[in-house]
């Protein structure tokens, strides 16, 4: 979202909402990104500066720890270009206004993105009661107001409503296609939007702290495709004095927690001390592997890793047989090779991996959320 509701873009997952920053508990969520980050100007200028720089293979997953105002497109971009890499994206979009974890693929890693995308995601955010706001956040139009502000005890007492698997509806401010538009368009444009409400999950809400009359602390463990922004609507409506979020960070997602995260400053200064021969840039990588990491994994001979690298099914048999069915990773020599799928006593390849070129030193293969 930008700085205004006219140029939103919200993305439809989990990870949309956004915040601002008038208490200083998210004093940690503020961005020190310097003015004209996003200006196109400065971008050319310094387009125009930087010699061009060959691309190469880099290979693992990087999970920054995104500023406020910075948009995910422009983290891989910024995160690609310290790499030098040729393939990067990311799994699943945080908004400029949030903080937090955006975990982004390199090379092969992309592979694996869907098994991140499918994760649980967690968020600390914060709900500023009385006004509701057209983007449900405090880029938005004020559309209620309230003089009412809720008891401690009438909050817990509503969140088991807003846990488990319950029906909610997106805001209009949303990245959910209408008739081949984005919602966002229309509703920047003065058309009505109206989204239906569909499932989601939410694992956990809990209320960490009532701050002061105005503002309460929420966590909230969710599945895909949850608006936080749209809990912190309906939570106000039922409560009777509306809201909206004005801070947010992301602090989970699939299996990447807040240790995995880096800072983009710490990055750079990890990338300059590489360019000088101090340090390897491999020590920001997190291995290809871990974000399968809750899947089966099934070691092979070399000569079951030659089939399977030429795209070829390996009969599975003999009591050293796996007993399971469905996808694991397949390592040989204690190197990620494949994704597969075991059916019918056959081992048969989904996704090869080359490896070649810059990987996750052995030093971050152990690490773990």
């Amino acid at each position: 979202m930008s700085a205004t509701p006219a140029n939103s873009a919200i993305d439809p997952q989990t990870d949309v909402d956004s915040h601002g920053d008038e208490k200083n508990i998210f004093a940690e969520m503020r961005s020190t990104e310097p003015r004209g980050y996003n200006d196109p100007r400065a971008k050319k200028q310094q387009q125009g500066n930087q010699p061009r720089r060959d691309k190469r293979d880099v290979h693992g997953w990087v999970v920054l720890d995104k500023p406020i105002g910075m948009t995910s497109t422009q983290a891989v971009a910024v995160v690609k270009r310290l790499f030098q890499a040729k393939r990067a994206g990311h799994a699943g979009t945080l908004d400029p206004l949030a903080s937090g974890g955006l975990p982004i693929a390199l090379g092969e890693a992309t592979k694996t993105v869907p098994f991140v995308m499918e994760g649980r995601k967690r968020y600390r955010f914060m709900v500023c009661w009385g006004e509701e706001r057209d983007t449900d956040d405090t880029e938005g139009r004020v559309v209620r107001t309230s003089e009412a502000r809720p008891a401690t005890e009438a909050i817990r007492a509503l969140l088991p409503q807003f846990t488990g698997r319950i029906e909610q509806t997106p805001p209009r401010y949303s990245a959910i296609k209408i008739q081949g538009e984005r919602a966002y368009d229309l509703a920047r444009d003065g058309e009505v939007v109206e989204l239906a409400p569909r499932p989601v999950e939410i694992h956990q809400l809990t209320l960490i702290d009532q701050v002061d009359s105005d503002h309460s602390l929420f966590e909230a463990e969710c599945g895909k495709g949850t608006y936080v922004r749209a809990l912190a609507r309906d939570i106000g409506r039922i409560l009777g004095c509306f809201g909206h979020i004005s801070a947010l960070r992301r602090t989970m997602v699939g299996p990447f927690g807040e240790n995995n995260m880096i800072p983009l400053e710490q990055l750079e200064a990890l990338c300059n001390r590489a360019a000088s021969g101090e340090g390897s840039l491999a020590d920001a990588l997190l291995p290809v592997e871990t974000a399968p990491d809750d899947i089966p994994a099934l070691a092979v001979t070399r000569a079951d890793a030659a089939r399977l690298h030429r795209g070829q099914a390996v009969l599975l048999r003999g009591r050293d047989a796996p007993n399971c069915s469905g996808t694991v990773y397949v390592t040989v020599a204690g190197r990620l090779l494949a994704l597969a799928e075991i059916g019918n006593g056959e081992l048969i390849p989904k996704r090869v991996f080359n490896l070649t070129g810059l990987t996750a030193s052995s030093g971050r293969n152990d690490e773990k959320v």
